[in-house]
């Protein structure tokens, strides 16, 4: 990649003289698609990121929202005041390595749980949960298959090796993701006021430190790379644009950095990622409305005889860029030695340009302002999608059930999530496997054995479908958005706060880009009508290959909060009623019923008042009467059905037809309850509650749709959901 013609002329006028090397090959990675969002960012205002609980909002390395007191989390948002939220913020950031990923599966998704761990850390917070949301072609092709094992493995490693646990998130697959497929991951940290850092250079004369480890030539030009389409030669030619990940020394930079809030030493700090110390020290500086002059011969590298260009764009993972006073850069070397850091005082901040020399020589010398802030952004043709006609085929029901539940979709995540450590750090009060996961943010700090109530619970879920998305993009987004909402509603949890990363294919294509920006609405407007605010988020376009662009993919990152750390679980007691509250859209647009068979259908329409839906079904989750929880979503009621049975507890179920039985409207969740009546009126006018059987004691599903009977034990219904277990056990 290099300098399109337009951006040199600009960059030309801007210094009266042409670039050097090394000021040219920062403008390529900081001006890039990955970078400056050109041609996302006039979509983004669309997103409300306000509210009385957000401390600090988009643009910087993470967002900051305050907890809920226990008292108000079970209020609406909307009805809290400013005194219901705490002292104790969480931090909430997103990030994509789907081009690293696709050329080094394992190397790309480790790197990028990494990354946004630094992410959380440079806020002056302690990473405390991770939710990965992952997409790949098709199931059954063996490359597939490589993918997604190297991804999760590498997820796995770098995650259990620094002590986050990865809590929540989501798998799927789709055809359009075999040579682009998608590596999604969001962290949740946990700070305070007083230990709160940002993004923003505060004064000049202080000192830029650079600490962690070594510099090398791994990830150089990785923010270019990440804005180019990928080519059939990218596993081999751009292997050079990778990061290689260092957990353990993560590990010594996550405590070192929280010794360092401590101590109260850090003015400012940003992490070192995308376009590496040039684009890490630009920005930190620009921000705060400052210059800086870095010595970039004060370096510490873990290579010989690098010039200032690989100094400058290395994407060399495990380094932190802070703002450090005079007089405390000496205990910052301290105790980045104590945890066998590398640290350099490479500069400082001041007055004017960003300026960095190198072996005697200025080699950058621009406005850091036009160098983070100045690209310019496209303006790009954008077609609308068309919406499908019902044309539904006709099918076995017992094959289609099959067919539907055992989807590697629908089917158990188990062999993911069971790789990961999900209980480190001991916050985890939902595991892994359930609608969304509960961390426990306790009332008395440090208080290890209060797991069931005292504090407040924050519930977590992330994903999106690219089925719904590909189907009716606008439309779709907004089920993401209201399936993420359903997921936390049903632990009992109000949402509070989400990030998002929207991924997409080439923009310069007008179907593409009328995609992408009807993601960004749908999105945007359905989490205004949760009182939801988007606070943060990342952007990747370009995900094209040679079989064409991904679909639209709006990953969303959700969290809730709720009074304690209790939830319904999503399994059957065997002692109650089936209900299931909300309201179906009566169509099958976008299932994996029609993924399944074949066959087309309009997007099913969806309720008009989702928050309201949204906060009776946590109220009723709280509930003593409720005994069990589950949303219907991907797979309809067949799967949500499916996954409820255990071997001490199945269902008796009747349904009027096929639509009804895999309709994947959200908004809508199986209730089992020894008080139905409350339940109808908890819901009398805010949506409708359907009978559906009965819970029994026997662990077998039953099933009756529209006259015809079908049943499946427990463990038929687990060897269908057990496809993912049984290709790699």
């Amino acid at each position: 990649m290099s300098l399109p013609e337009s951006d040199h002329q600009l960059i030309v006028d801007e210094l009266g003289r042409e670039p050097t090397a090394a000021e040219s090959t920062l403008f390529e990675n900081l001006w890039s698609e990955h970078c400056a969002y050109r041609s996302s960012r006039p979509l983004l205002g669309a997103f409300d990121s306000e509210g009385q609980q957000v401390v600090i909002g988009p643009g910087d390395d993470a967002a900051v929202v305050a907890v809920p007191e226990p008292d108000a989390a079970n209020t609406p948002v909307d009805d809290r005041e400013a005194g219901d939220y705490s002292d104790t913020y969480i931090t909430l950031g997103i990030e994509s390595h789907n081009h690293p990923s696709y050329v080094d599966p394992y190397d790309g998704a480790a790197t990028g749980v990494g990354g946004i761990v630094r992410d959380t850390m440079s806020m002056g917070a302690y990473p405390i949960a991770l939710a990965d949301s992952l997409y790949f072609g098709s199931f059954d092709r063996e490359h597939t298959q490589y993918l997604f094992e190297g991804v999760v493995e590498g997820i796995s490693d770098y995650g259990n090796s620094i002590g986050v646990p990865t809590v929540t998130g989501s798998v799927d697959f789709h055809a359009d993701y075999v040579g682009n497929p998608l590596v999604n991951v969001a962290c949740m940290g946990l700070t305070n006021e007083e230990r709160l850092v940002t993004a923003e250079a505060q004064t000049a004369g202080n000192k830029l430190v650079l600490v962690g480890n070594g510099t090398g030539r791994d990830g150089l030009g990785g923010a270019s790379f990440a804005s180019e389409d990928l080519a059939e030669d990218a596993e081999t030619e751009d292997r050079p644009a990778v990061q290689v990940g260092d957990p353990y020394t993560e590990k010594l930079l996550i405590e070192a950095n929280e010794t360092l809030v401590d101590e109260n030493l850090i003015k400012s700090a940003r992490d070192l990622g995308a376009a590496g110390l040039g684009g890490a020290s630009s920005e930190l500086v620009a921000k705060g409305g400052f210059g800086a002059e870095i010595d970039l011969d004060r370096v510490h590298q873990h290579e010989p005889n690098m010039n200032a260009l690989e100094i400058l764009l290395a994407e060399s993972q495990e380094r932190m860029c802070y703002e450090v006073a005079p007089e405390d850069v000496d205990r910052v070397a301290e105790i980045a030695e104590r945890f066998d850091l590398g640290c350099s005082v490479i500069g400082e901040v001041r007055e004017g340009n960003y300026v960095c020399t190198f072996d005697g020589e200025i080699v950058v010398d621009v406005d850091p302002e036009f160098l983070a802030e100045g690209a310019p952004m496209n303006d790009l043709n954008a077609v609308e999608p068309t919406e499908a006609e019902r044309d539904l085929p006709v099918v076995d029901l017992e094959e289609a059930i099959e067919a539907v539940v055992s989807s590697p979709n629908t089917a158990s995540k188990r062999w993911v999530y069971r790789q990961y450590d999900h209980e480190v750090g001991v916050r985890t009060a939902l595991k892994p496997g359930d609608d969304a996961a509960i961390m426990a943010i306790r009332e008395t700090s440090g208080d290890a054995d209060d797991t069931t109530g005292g504090g407040t619970g924050l519930a977590f879920s992330s994903g999106a479908n690219p089925n719904w998305t590909t189907a009716a993009p606008y439309e779709g987004a907004q089920a993401v958005a209201l399936e993420n909402a359903t997921n936390i509603a049903a632990k009992g949890a109000l949402p509070l706060t989400a990030v998002d990363c929207l991924n997409g294919g080439n923009p310069e294509k007008p179907d593409v880009y009328g995609g992408f920006k009807a993601i960004v609405d749908g999105l945007a407007e359905m989490c205004a009508d949760l009182s939801t605010p988007v606070v943060g988020g990342n952007v990747s376009l370009y995900n094209d290959s040679e079989t064409g662009p991904i679909p639209p993919t709006p990953t969303l990152a959700m969290v809730g909060s709720k009074a304690g750390y209790d939830a319904p679980p999503a399994a059957l007691s065997g002692e109650g009623e089936l209900l299931v509250v909300g309201q179906a859209g009566d169509a099958l647009g976008g299932s994996e019923f029609l993924a399944q068979v074949g066959g087309s259908d309009a997007f099913p329409a969806l309720p008009d008042n989702p928050s309201e839906i949204v906060e009776t079904i946590a109220a009723v989750a709280n509930r003593e009467s409720t005994l069990a929880t589950h949303d219907v979503s991907h797979g309809g009621l067949a799967v949500t059905l499916a996954e409820l049975v255990t071997d001490e507890a199945g269902a008796d179920v009747a349904v009027d037809g096929v639509v009804d039985l895999f309709d994947e409207t959200p908004g809508r969740v199986v209730v089992e309850t020894t008080d139905p009546d409350a339940v109808r009126a908890a819901f009398d006018g805010v949506a409708p509650v359907e009978s559906l059987g009965e819970s029994t004691d026997d662990g077998t599903l039953s099933l009756s749709i529209a006259g015809e009977t079908v049943s499946y034990d427990a463990a038929t219904i687990r060897a269908f959901r057990d496809v993912i277990a049984s290709t790699f056990d």
